[in-house]
């Protein structure tokens, strides 16, 4: 498939507001450099800043209580420039630890080994075509919505197979491709951050949440009494998804499909219809290994279960060593060491079910599979491995300078100064991360840059980095689909026009805009309904406050 231009092809003018606005997005998207020279730029500013910053003597006082650890004994935060002798010394002994330690790396990489195997076998693929091929006409836009969703644990998945499947659904039901193209990629990419599952983005967010937490308290290190699980946001990203399925097909029945008309496959590529109409049917031995799949994912939950609900099982807070009386605790906490091992029981729920189905599909006949699929994971991983580089290189320099806990605390103020330190700071918070994933598509590297900036900030004013990176994935998730800097959207662009010739960049992101706005105050209310009116943790055990150690 050819590498579509991104320059609109489309002979139907976008003029008005709206597309002088998004004319304005993709010149200043274009601007910004690759996400790994940004974060190496970025390395260097602050190397200049913190240098300056020492010298123009810069501090704020430390508001963290007397006997903090991590406080300054003088209860003064001072900028540490790192171009002196002790900087330069500190940073050439200090590169490969940043990097090795950057808590996201082993989380993803072990996370994603499970998932390799799933791929190579072909599970993840035959599951999301089962569930769509099997959905009742009346139900399969709601059914395409929500498959998109579930489908974002693994991302890959969602765009490279159920996107393009949904087109040829909704085709061959007399319906326009695109319009199944829309829902799906709306699920998968407007939707990202709602699941019913735990994913490979979960820890890479909660390991960089963990990062930019530590510069106000270092109970957040990995192990520590604070740390936060890949399962901060569960409840949230589970309730998210009834509500993105719901606006994901209303919007896709109500606006889209209207808008888009009837189709015209006059404008398809040629041989659309021949080399489409039998993608997605399943054989009778993929459907049996999606059987005994299911029956092996049944199996390992009835064993999870067995090793986490019963008192004294492996997965509880075992009992003091001293024989004294266990301490009160709610299921929850008591299920910590289950929640601790969330990344290793993502590798053994993929890893497991996928040989089984491969056994019974033919494709994985020894033990070399299962390794190929695992390397073929990492293999992928290369560009994320060298940003993880630079982007660890930066945290570590923004913390050693001082200037996040500074930034965070004259950040603070100013909310204070300003009085937006109620709730209503969030929707602000939210609107940013909006406007920076139009020009930052990836989440790590969104996440990356801002975490160490306003989840200080937010703690300092007292609520839970929980809290802060739920709504940060708010505004990570539903502009998603309307910016050319998301990874994917080449490729979507691609899948499109090769049912429409004519379709061009501003086509795509007009039929995409109306799943944006609905996301982004469907999600606002939500966020704002769940969390401050009804008071419900966004994951188990979080709390919504802050409150600093005494």
């Amino acid at each position: 498939m050819p590498e579509p231009s991104l320059t609109p092809v489309d002979d139907r003018p976008s003029g008005g507001f709206i597309g002088r606005f998004l004319n304005f997005v993709e010149w200043l998207g274009n601007l910004l450099p690759h996400p790994v020279t940004l974060f190496a730029i970025l390395c260097g500013v602050i190397l200049v800043a913190s240098g300056i910053a020492d010298w123009a003597g810069l501090e704020v006082l430390d508001p963290r209580p007397i006997g903090t650890k991590g406080r300054s004994e003088d209860g003064i935060i001072r900028a540490v420039g790192l171009l002196d002798g002790e900087g330069l010394r500190r940073i050439g002994t200090g590169l490969v630890h940043n990097f090795t330690s950057f808590a996201p790396l082993g989380t993803v990489l072990v996370a994603l080994l499970g998932v390799g195997v799933a791929e190579r076998s072909g599970l993840l693929g035959a599951g999301i075509r089962k569930m769509v091929l099997s959905a009742p006409p009346n139900l399969l836009t709601t059914v395409v919505v929500f498959s998109a969703v579930i489908s974002n644990t693994a991302s890959e998945m969602g765009y490279v197979v159920l996107i393009p499947l949904s087109a040829v659904v909704f085709h061959s039901v007399g319906r326009n491709p695109l319009v199944g193209l829309a829902a799906a990629f709306a699920g998968v990419s407007g939707g990202y951050s709602a699941n019913l599952l735990i994913g490979t983005v979960d820890p890479l967010l909660s390991g960089i949440t963990n990062e930019a937490a530590r510069m106000i308290d270092p109970a957040f290190a990995p192990g520590g009494s604070m740390e936060i699980l890949p399962t901060a946001n569960y409840y949230f990203m589970a309730i998210s998804t009834v509500m993105i399925t719901v606006i994901g097909t209303l919007v896709t029945t109500k606006i889209v499909e209207p808008k888009l008309g009837k189709y015209d496959s006059s404008r398809a590529e040629e041989g659309i219809e021949e080399s489409t109409k039998d993608m997605g049917v399943l054989s009778a031995n993929e459907n049996r290994g999606l059987r005994w799949a299911g029956i092996t994912i049944l199996g390992l939950v009835i064993g999870l279960a067995l090793l986490s609900l019963p008192e004294g099982a492996p997965f509880r807070v075992p009992p003091p060593k001293d024989g004294s009386p266990a301490p009160d605790m709610t299921l929850a906490q008591s299920l910590k060491p289950l929640l601790q091992s969330v990344v290793p029981l993502i590798f053994v729920f993929f890893m497991i079910p996928a040989i089984v189905y491969g056994r019974i599909v033919g494709t994985m006949r020894n033990d070399r599979d299962v390794i190929d699929g695992m390397a073929k994971a990492m293999s992928s991983m290369g560009l994320y491995l060298v940003l993880v580089f630079f982007a660890a290189q930066f945290v570590a320099f923004f913390n050693w300078s001082n200037l996040g806990t500074i930034t965070a605390v004259l950040g603070a103020d100013q909310l204070v100064a300003w009085d937006l330190t109620g709730p209503e700071v969030f929707f602000f918070f939210i609107l940013i991360c909006c406007f920076v994933n139009l020009m930052l598509g990836s989440a790590s590297a969104q996440w990356g840059v801002t975490a160490p900036i306003f989840v200080p900030m937010l703690m300092t004013i007292g609520y839970s980095p929980q809290v802060i990176q739920a709504a940060y994935r708010i505004g990570d998730s539903t502009t998603n689909i309307i910016t050319p800097m998301m990874s994917y959207f080449g490729l979507i662009l691609a899948f499109a026009m090769r049912y429409d010739k004519k379709l061009g960049i501003g086509t795509l992101i007009s039929m995409m805009i109306p799943y944006s706005i609905c996301f982004l105050i469907g999600w606002i209310i939500l966020f704002y309904s769940w969390v401050f009116l009804f008071d419900l943790p966004v994951g188990p055990g979080t709390p919504l406050y802050y409150v600093p150690p005494t």
